[in-house]
């Protein structure tokens, strides 16, 4: 029982996304402290407060904080982002120079020339009109 545990959990793939994880969290923790730290403050100079949070409507004696939901938006576009342009684009083109398309196989049928019928490649005559092929 613990042999098929050990197995599983020393795989490529489990080991793998664990790393992503906690890379993630950290890279999380990073861009959230951009947009707190950097972004707000630029808002709030352009706009007069430090986030969103101050929009609120006030519906039958509750409020809907939607300002908050607008930060959140924004931090997962930020977090979003960041990860697209800094972790995947440059990994796809890694990936590309690493792997390199493999080559066109070629062709496994020709026309004949007489009778424009599909034959194998590696045929001598047509099959069809029984015409040499070059």
């Amino acid at each position: 029982m613990l042999k098929g545990f050990r197995d599983f959990v020393l795989r490529g793939n489990v080991v793998d996304l664990a790393v992503a994880v906690i890379i993630g969290g950290a890279f999380g923790a990073i861009v959230n402290s951009l947009v707190k730290d950097v972004i707000n403050p630029l808002l709030a100079a352009v706009v007069g407060k430090p986030d969103f949070s101050y929009l609120t409507l006030h519906l039958h004696g509750g409020v809907i904080t939607y300002g908050n939901f607008l930060n959140a938006i924004i931090s997962f576009l930020m977090v979003a982002g960041a990860v697209y342009f800094m972790m995947v684009l440059p990994m796809k083109h890694v990936m590309e120079r690493l792997n390199p398309p493999a080559p066109a196989a070629p062709p496994a049928t020709k026309l004949c020339a007489e009778c424009q019928s599909e034959v194998p490649a590696a045929a001598r005559r047509c099959k069809f009109c029984a015409q040499p092929l070059s």
